[in-house]
Order: C-alpha cells, then structure tokens, then sequence
C-alpha cells in the first residue's frame, strides 16, 4: 500500500491553521496541509517530523506530533496518515516548493474552491478540534 502523511499544525495560540499553497497538480492553486511521501516502512511518525521539517523549516523540538488518524483508499491501494500539534513558539518558516499561508482556524475548510482533498481537510481539521476538547 502507497503511504502517505499530512500534518495539521496549530500556531501556538490555536487560532490558526498552516496551509501550503499547491504550485503543480493535483490541486495546483489550492491550499493544501503540508505532508508528502511515507519514504521508509513502518516509521510513520519520523516520516512526518521529516516531511514538516523539510516543508516548513518546523523540527520536532517546535511541535509534538500526534498520530491522529488513517484514512485508507482501498480501491486505489493508498493510505494517508494523518498527524497534528501545536507550535510551542514562533518559527521561522522556510518554505520548500510551496508558499506557506497561516489561515484562520474558523475558515471554512470544506470551501472545495479554495481547498484541496473534496473535504477531507474541513472534516480532519473538524474532528481535530472535537479531540482538542475532550
């Protein structure tokens, strides 16, 4: 199965969402979570610390990355691991090939003009917010 991670990150005082904006297809110029590739098997969460890093300039000693969920895609054997956190202090963010874009956390996030993924960003960023409250 294709693996794949995409990171949620918070600012620290969780009023906003980081976006990247898409710059090839699929969703050219539509915001988008950062993530990429799951390059070594079973090591999903230092895969995703990798790809925030390499995306944002984010490292583990900014945010604690929690694994949240896998949405799987079974007809087209892919899976997508889907992680969070909260920056614990301003960063300096270093943008890898996307623009990064720090958007409000009450925007609406299942806008399929504006955002990638028919949904699923509005629907993972809603249920995050749901977990936060417990």
């Amino acid at each position: 199965m294709k693996k794949m991670n995409i990171i949620v990150v918070f600012d620290k005082n969780l009023e906003k969402v980081l976006m990247c904006k898409r710059t090839k297809e699929p969703y050219i110029g539509m915001y988008n979570l950062v993530g990429g590739k799951i390059e070594k098997e079973n090591d999903g969460l230092n895969e995703a610390y990798r790809e925030l890093e390499e995306e944002t300039n984010i490292t583990n000693k900014d945010i604690n990355l929690i694994h949240f969920m896998n949405i799987s895609y079974i007809k087209w054997n892919k899976e997508l691991e889907v992680y969070y956190g909260i920056l614990n202090k301003k960063v300096n963010l270093i943008e890898e090939v996307n623009k990064l874009q720090w958007v409000s956390i009450n925007d609406n996030f299942f806008d399929m003009n504006k955002y990638a993924g028919e949904g699923n960003i509005g629907h993972i960023i809603e249920e995050i917010k749901i977990d936060m409250q417990q």
